[in-house]
């Protein structure tokens, strides 16, 4: 696995970041799925996915870097620091083709914020649409 360790900054808040990408994991078969298909690919993971991990929470979750961070951080609800957002929002806009190429350290020109977060899901309305708040 290819790792690429960036921390950011606003002035205030300091972010801790690594990047992970898979090399020769593609190579693994599925141990359950007949032939030799790879397990990452029978997932549905491509080469552009990352791995973000946010290390002061220990949390993060695998992105297609050219969406919406904030909707992905809905949809994973990743306990996540002040600067993770608008770190995922700098990476996204990367040429992401060679981790090593992107700098150790990122400057972000947002707000100071106090604390974390973990970004609120759909909720269980949206996640079980068949059952009624009312009935049970």
């Amino acid at each position: 696995m290819k790792t690429k360790f960036i921390e950011a900054s606003n002035g205030g808040n300091w972010g801790k970041f690594a990047l992970l990408r898979f090399d020769e994991e593609w190579s693994v078969p599925s141990q359950i799925s007949e032939g030799s298909f790879s397990l990452l690919r029978n997932l549905g993971w491509t080469s552009e996915h990352l791995w973000v991990l946010d290390l002061q929470t220990g949390e993060g979750a695998f992105f297609k870097p050219g969406g919406l961070a904030g909707a992905d951080l809905r949809k994973h609800q990743i306990w996540v620091c002040p600067l993770y957002e608008s770190f995922l929002t700098w990476l996204y806009r990367q040429d992401l083709a060679d981790l090593d190429r992107l700098p150790d350290l990122v400057d972000l020109d947002v707000p100071f914020e106090m604390s974390g977060y973990r970004r609120p899901g759909p909720g269980p309305a949206a996640q079980e649409p068949s059952k009624s708040r009312d009935s049970a």
